[in-house]
């Protein structure tokens, strides 16, 4: 079998940024995936399963409320690794195209006060597996260290 194109990426000089990690044509349209990686793999410790799922809960909230991207905005969730999440949008786009997007969305998670949307029985199929705190804190470390400071090396995928 041929190895899928997220496995080529040299993960052991992969940095925290933003990365066009596929583009698929659906339909006559072009879906964007990118590969929205919180942490070096291999070197920090993977996010907490508590914070990224709350993570995942208020940016998909936040992202499918934001009047100029919500039409676009396909998917958000967490990669089963736990080092950063995956987000889908309708449209041909570059990891420059987003990066405000993703400092606003994370700006929103950093501040986030009250109930965590869809965290109830009836919503979430583990909706105790939530840790705000954590969320909040490696959201504001993201944003901080990578999204303020964002340059070529946060946005394009290593070389082989």
């Amino acid at each position: 079998m041929n190895k899928i194109p997220s496995f080529t990426i040299d993960h052991l000089r992969l940095r925290r940024g933003i990365y066009v990690s596929r583009k698929d044509c659906v339909g006559g349209e072009t879906i964007t995936t990118f590969d929205i990686r919180m942490k070096e793999p291999g070197r920090e410790p993977a996010l907490g399963q508590g914070a990224i799922h709350t993570i995942e809960h208020l940016a998909a909230t936040y992202l499918r409320n934001c009047p100029e991207w919500a039409d676009k905005i396909i998917y958000w969730g967490p990669m089963g690794c736990l080092t950063g999440n995956y987000l889908l949008l309708r449209g041909d786009f570059k990891s420059e195209d987003i990066v405000a997007l993703m400092q606003e969305t994370f700006r929103f998670i950093c501040g986030f006060e009250g109930e965590i949307p869809g965290a109830t029985a009836s919503d979430c199929g583990n909706y105790l597996l939530h840790d705000l705190p954590m969320a909040k804190w490696e959201s504001r470390k993201y944003l901080q260290e990578v999204l303020l400071h964002i340059s070529s090396e946060n946005l394009e995928y290593p070389a082989k």
